[in-house]
Order: C-alpha cells, then structure tokens, then sequence
C-alpha cells in the first residue's frame, strides 16, 4: 500500500512536471505568434481605396465563374 502511494506521488510530481514545460512552451509560441503578425501587419501595403478592391473582387469572381 505505502510503495503504491510513493509510486503515485512521483507520478504525480513529474505530471505537474510536464505540465510546466507544456505551460512555458506555449507562452512561448504565444509570442512567436505574435512577432509574427507583428512582422506581417508591417510588411502588408495598405490600401485606402475601396474603389480598387471592389473591381479587384468583381474580377476575381468573373475568373472564378470562368473556371466553372
């Protein structure tokens, strides 16, 4: 009885263990993630005419329809 309690708590020591490393190796991404989008938004070219990107969705779907 006493050896199968030693034997849950160790169990028990290295899930909470893993638990951690899971917990800092998502904060991590998290951040990753972060600086990524960070990185795109800056790099994305704006467009302020919404003239321009309702012809260029018109002519998106004329090619869709085509295809079909």
């Amino acid at each position: 009885m006493l050896s199968h309690l030693l034997e849950l708590c160790k169990e028990e020591e290295t899930v909470l263990h893993l638990k951690a490393a899971l917990h800092d190796q998502l904060n991590r991404l998290k951040m990753l993630i972060h600086v990524d989008n960070e990185v795109s938004i800056n790099q994305t070219a704006l467009e302020l005419s919404t003239r321009s990107h309702v012809v260029d969705e018109e002519v998106e779907e004329e090619e869709e329809e085509s295809d079909s």
